[in-house]
């Protein structure tokens, strides 16, 4: 399918709040809840996007002539790219009511399994959710990566006992999920989790375990006192506070914090292959991407997904190609340049 025809196609079925745009820029939606966008006035999808434009490659093509390598090592797995599906969740509440749940993270997984990376799934209060995408990865060779929200520790114990038989090679909590009103109101309540706590839920899981929508240096170091294998630099849960800072403006301090004592993802605002390039130049070792994942299940189903990760690939190795790098570890911080509004 092509690429066009895929968003042509999305849009006939993705519901009232998404429009398919050509762009995914988060402007459309903007304060749109329920729908992708975020409370209040809406920007924190917009800045993710817009500061990612802000970052420019530096091209250097007196270089040595090879094919470019974009494969990435990742806890005892090897990926074609560097790049993964973002969990999404609540399908029929944002997107419309073509998939719930269940449906999109079967055919999500399947078709980044089959296209050489991998998806993160979601978690809800149907616990339906969580099952439902355990068997995809298991259905799968245990390509995927289960996202499980900071329940209670009783619920997040028993989550994990189930995720240990996906065959997953790590495990992720969306830890900025703490605002959510549902678990808030669970009996014990849930949300937020100490240092000491993460650890614990660290070592009760047995994998590597990736605390997602991490911030701060502050946060970053955190998660590492925590025992914890990898962060996601993401916002997502600014769709609460309605304002924060872009994941571009921070991902630097925190790469530079970290100094590589763990894997460092980062999801907000990327939507092309440069995109994927810049935010390794600085400093992630791989990228999430959600909404547009979502428009290419509604509007191609498997076909949709694979033309998208070939079409990131593609570019990728170009901007790749063009920048005069021939392999992931080549791509450094004197590859790009951030510019100033």
């Amino acid at each position: 399918m092509e690429y066009k025809e895929i968003l042509d196609n999305a849009r006939t079925c993705s519901g009232p709040y998404c429009k398919v745009c050509p762009v995914c820029n988060g402007k459309a939606c903007g304060n749109t809840v329920p729908g992708p966008g975020a409370k209040g006035p809406g920007s924190v999808f917009v800045r993710n996007y817009d500061k990612w434009q802000s970052v420019c490659v530096n091209m250097d093509t007196i270089c040595e002539n090879v094919p470019c390598d974009t494969t990435l090592e990742l806890f005892g797995q090897t990926y074609r790219y560097p790049f993964f599906a973002a969990p999404v969740g609540a399908m029929k509440l944002h997107y419309g009511d073509k998939y719930d749940d269940l449906a999109y993270n079967q055919i999500l997984v399947k078709a980044c399994a089959d296209s050489g990376i991998a998806a993160f799934t979601g978690d809800g209060v149907n616990a339906a959710v969580m099952d439902g995408a355990i068997e995809a990865i298991k259905e799968n060779n245990g390509v995927g990566i289960p996202t499980v929200k900071p329940w209670n520790m009783e619920l997040v114990k028993e989550k994990l006992d189930k995720v240990k038989s996906s065959g997953c090679p790590f495990v992720a909590m969306d830890i900025d999920a703490a605002g959510l009103p549902f678990l808030k109101n669970m009996t014990p309540p849930a949300g937020s989790k100490t240092v000491d706590e993460l650890r614990e839920i660290a070592e009760y899981a047995g994998l590597p375990f990736v605390v997602k929508g991490v911030m701060t240096v502050r946060g970053a170091m955190k998660a590492l006192d925590a025992g914890a294998a990898g962060i996601v630099v993401s916002n997502h849960g600014g769709r609460v506070l309605g304002m924060t800072p872009s994941t571009a403006e921070v991902l630097p301090g925190i790469a530079d914090a970290v100094e590589g004592k763990m894997k460092i993802f980062v999801d907000g605002g990327i939507r092309t292959g440069m995109d994927v390039f810049k935010a390794l130049a600085l400093g992630a070792d791989a990228v999430l991407i959600g909404r547009p994942f979502v428009t290419m299940v509604y509007g191609g189903e498997h076909e949709g997904v694979k033309t998208y990760v070939e079409k990131l690939g593609a570019e990728l190795k170009d901007t790749m190609a063009m920048c005069g790098v021939h392999s992931l570890k080549e791509i450094t911080r004197d590859c790009v340049t951030m510019f100033e509004e």
